[in-house]
């Protein structure tokens, strides 16, 4: 059975108002896309969320949170948790993205417990993995991969609400362009491990 792709759009801090957050909803109303033949993932900003979310009803568009708390409820200020966005009905969060690592010191424990989280709470997650530059040039891509996954393997329970999104960290503002054959060795790659370790 042949697998529907996945098209994520991640806005990061983007765009500074909301009118502008609406403006990109009403274009892809006009646009439309073929929900049969794609499944298509919208990551807006926290604040906006809910309005893009319901500027996208009836169109077949999912959203996204960027990033999802490792906390149960309780005095974590700014945080929210995967029970919110259940509640929210937010279908899926990012976790993992390379910013949340290197600049919000993320590490693949805190991952780890954010997947159960999400796990428990129903909530898909994209999973994203990928190694830096010096770790790419220094043959250490397999091994950083695994790392990431190996951290996170033994909590998904529910494999049909896990995605698996490959960044390559090493080509982002560095001059460096990771090319359609160098991702999908690497991907290739992924799903061999991830096979091996689920089925043996």
């Amino acid at each position: 059975m042949s697998r529907k792709p996945i098209v994520g759009g991640n806005w990061k801090c983007n765009p500074s108002k909301l009118a502008d957050a609406k403006a990109l909803v009403e274009a892809w109303k006009e646009k439309g896309f073929d929900k049969d033949k794609v499944e298509v993932v919208i990551a807006p900003t926290a604040l906006h969320l809910g309005s893009v979310k319901a500027g996208l009803e009836g169109l077949g568009m999912q959203v996204s949170s960027q990033n999802v708390g490792k906390n149960d409820m309780g005095a974590f200020t700014g945080e929210w948790t995967a029970v919110h966005l259940q509640d929210m009905e937010v279908p899926y969060t990012l976790i993992g993205h390379s910013e949340r690592r290197s600049k919000y010191g993320e590490s693949d424990e805190d991952t780890a417990v954010k997947v159960e989280k999400c796990q428990a709470a129903g909530i898909k997650v994209i999973f994203c993995i990928g190694e830096l530059l010096e770790e790419r040039e220094s043959g250490k891509t397999d091994e950083v991969n695994k790392r990431q996954l190996a951290a996170v393997i033994p909590k998904i329970t529910n494999w049909d609400n896990i995605v698996i999104a490959y960044e390559p960290v090493w080509a982002i503002g560095t001059g460096k362009v990771a090319t359609p054959d160098q991702a999908e060795e690497t991907q290739a790659n992924i799903r061999a491990y991830l096979k091996a370790w689920r089925f043996g």
